[in-house]
């Protein structure tokens, strides 16, 4: 017995393509913004300054408390994992899927360049903010103007 059920055979074209339509999630088109484990890992962008990096990580519907930041030595590691239990009082379930959101990122920071002491975050827009400051020796230095004599 199988579980899929073979549309290709149905003698009528219009309710298979409503069973299809309908039958669907609306962002969710055969899985392929997952991964093979069923869980997403967020996009990352990683900024360089002359003073700082910047990672941003795009994590929509999550709260700051929902992340968790350590760095130990100089790699860092970003995680967040988040169960969504909301109780309702509007009646019987005809579907509910729970939801429950996990990653985990891990960056190797430059050793000799990073000033680890200093790093911050802040969450807003949907996007994580990590600044990391680049230690003072390894800061780009504006160009010096050398006087003629």
């Amino acid at each position: 017995m199988s579980l899929i059920k073979n549309r290709r055979n149905s003698f009528s074209a219009i309710p298979a393509l409503v069973d299809d339509f309908l039958g669907r999630e609306l962002f969710n088109w055969d899985n392929s913004h997952f991964s093979s484990t069923q869980t997403t890992v967020p996009a990352v962008n990683i900024l360089e300054s002359a003073d700082n990096f910047t990672v941003e990580v795009a994590a929509p519907g999550m709260e700051k408390q929902d992340f968790k930041i350590e760095l130990e030595n100089n790699t860092l590691t970003i995680s967040s994992q988040k169960q969504q239990n909301e109780q309702t009082e509007q009646g019987n379930y005809t579907r509910r899927e729970f939801s429950y959101q996990s990653f985990h990122r891990t960056f190797i920071l430059p050793r000799d360049v990073v000033n680890d002491e200093g790093i911050a975050a802040r969450y807003e827009n949907g996007v994580l903010h990590l600044i990391i400051p680049k230690k003072e020796e390894v800061k780009q230095k504006a160009p010096r103007l050398i006087e003629i004599r």
